[in-house]
């Protein structure tokens, strides 16, 4: 009897090893067959995938108008691209460029394609220029002079102001599907007006043409004069929204959120020439924004 029963739970146990082997009952579970040789310590994790945005972009482009070539900040009617916020080198502003790149790259790997007095329909062909530099980041400020005409009737339409970036967006993607682009908003003109309408000089340099839609006749507080202000501002936040909404449909593009809109320049931050331009330190303001905007 004994050795009966061993020979029968030798039997079981030879059947258990077989089902057993068939079933590939292991870590794994289920019916995968188990791993074996370096794949049974574990499948190796997938690689991240890279994100979209770099935030250590290796060159800098920016297009624009003369806030972006330093116009009047070192000197009177004169552009001063060494303090631009994007791309100057001067260690007063510590510009985009310079932040990103450091300053002896920055020289090198930068480059200004700005131009004093540009509007948003000039912008696709200074993209068409950006792109021979390949940039891997292209900072965009433009609009002010949209807004500041001879009169409101003259301000650029908010279609055509659409149509023009987003052919400049069209432009740069033809050549440079993968380099980013940062958009700082149109800065805030009432705020302008707000700071030099108390002030004589600021008066009268403005009286000269300097973005008459809002800053001509400062003194009057007519009800004529208030609502030509308030359509001027009404226009810049509308192209406002037309940079942010624009820029969202492109996943290599950042706008500023309305920072430059929001910050509030003391008159200390703009150019002694005009109180219109910002002045050095105004410059390096806006170049923190950016740089903010871009690395966060």
């Amino acid at each position: 009897m004994r050795k009966r029963r061993l020979v029968t739970r030798a039997v079981l146990a030879a059947v258990t090893a077989a089902v057993l082997g068939a079933s590939g009952c292991d870590a794994v579970g289920g019916t995968s067959p188990a791993p074996t040789g370096t794949g049974g310590r574990g499948a190796r994790p997938s690689p991240k995938p890279a994100p979209v945005w770099d935030r250590a972009p290796a060159s800098v482009a920016a297009v624009g108008d003369s806030i972006t070539t330093g116009f009047d900040a070192c000197a009177v009617l004169s552009d001063c691209p060494e303090v631009s916020w994007a791309t100057g080198t001067r260690a007063a502003v510590d510009s985009l460029a310079v932040r990103l790149l450091g300053r002896a790259k920055a020289t090198e790997h930068s480059w200004n394609l700005a131009v004093t007095g540009a509007r948003i329909g000039d912008v696709p062909g200074q993209m068409a220029r950006v792109v021979t530099h390949r940039p891997q980041l292209v900072a965009v400020m433009a609009g002010a002079n949209d807004a500041c005409r001879r009169s409101v009737d003259a301000m650029t339409p908010v279609a055509e102001f659409r149509e023009s970036f987003e052919e400049a967006l069209r432009t740069l993607r033809r050549s440079l599907p993968k380099s980013q682009v940062y958009v700082a908003s149109v800065p805030n003109l009432m705020r302008l007006w707000e700071q030099g309408r108390l002030n004589p000089t600021a008066r009268q340099v403005w009286d000269l043409g300097i973005c008459p839609s809002m800053l001509g006749d400062a003194e009057s507080l007519t009800a004529a004069a208030n609502q030509r202000r308030a359509t001027v501002q009404g226009r810049v936040e509308a192209y406002n929204k037309v940079l942010k909404d624009v820029c969202a449909k492109d996943r290599r593009c950042r706008f500023d959120g309305g920072a430059v809109y929001g910050y509030q320049f003391s008159q200390a931050q703009l150019s002694q020439w005009d109180f219109f331009h910002p002045s050095v330190d105004g410059q390096a303001r806006l170049a923190e924004i950016a740089y903010r905007t871009v690395t966060n």
